[in-house]
């Protein structure tokens, strides 16, 4: 079907938008809260200008930036590789069908009740395996859920309580092991396998559990919170940025301004 006017446009070119339309919401939405959603809005950026200064007929721009966009695939199949991955992974799930019943393509956006973060039990929890030197590793997801680092753990949907984080973390749980992350304010998984950070800026007295929580934070927009083993000190790390010995009371506030 052919509209009149000065602009030919066919029914297979409103097909064509919405699907590009529902690729790009469903990418943004695997990268979002990630440090590659700079790079996801930057080339969009490059893109659109290309197509501008072609249109203006600017020669040179548009053979600079052409180039630029054809060895950019190369390098955006580099930088993305793990988001790519797991974009095939969600497309070669079956279970994605029962997921997405209930939505009628894109334009059904998930808008999730606010769920106030349990700071207090999550802090009082910190600090008892502070007193006690208890090892633990809890990140709180903020846009991104890390629903890959979610799967390599032990799944417990459970809501946050100061006894469940402590008996997660007992020395002789069989869950103590790695990171507990937590969305809202429930406790998703445990036993949690997360990056490891290779950065020079992290001390050399720091162990893996404190550059497993910065490695997450270089990745995502993520909290990680470390309570030492040797020493019962207290950590966060956020952006990849460690902040060493805080106090309870210091936590408790950091937490309450970036939640709330």
């Amino acid at each position: 079907m052919l509209l009149a006017g000065p602009f030919s446009f066919r029914i297979i070119d409103v097909i064509d938008i919405i699907l590009f339309a529902i690729l790009l919401y469903e990418l943004y939405n695997l990268v979002k809260g990630t440090a590659a959603i700079k790079i996801f809005i930057g080339m969009i950026s490059i893109y659109i200008l290309y197509r501008v200064v072609k249109i203006l007929q600017m020669q040179l721009l548009t053979e600079i930036l052409g180039q630029f966009i054809s060895v950019g695939v190369i390098a955006l199949i580099v930088v993305f590789q793990p988001e790519i991955r797991q974009f095939l992974l969600i497309l070669g799930n079956t279970r994605i069908i029962k997921n997405q019943r209930k939505r009628f393509l894109f334009w059904h956006f998930r808008i999730n009740n606010p769920v106030n973060l349990s700071i207090g039990k999550i802090v009082k929890a910190c600090q008892k395996m502070s007193e006690t030197r208890t090892g633990a590793l809890i990140v709180i997801t903020r846009q991104n859920e890390l629903s890959q680092y979610v799967a390599t753990g032990q799944p417990v949907e459970a809501t946050i309580s100061e006894v469940l984080l402590e008996t997660i973390f007992f020395k002789n749980s069989p869950l103590h092991d790695g990171a507990v992350i937590i969305t809202g304010n429930s406790i998703r998984a445990a036993r949690c396998i997360l990056p490891v950070s290779s950065s020079p800026t992290i001390p050399s007295y720091y162990g893996l559990r404190h550059r497993a929580a910065v490695g997450i934070t270089e990745k995502s927009d993520a909290l990680a919170i470390i309570v030492s083993e040797e020493t019962g000190d207290l950590a966060y790390s956020l952006d990849g940025n460690l902040a060493e010995n805080v106090t309870p009371s210091d936590l408790s506030g950091f937490l309450e301004r970036l939640f709330q």
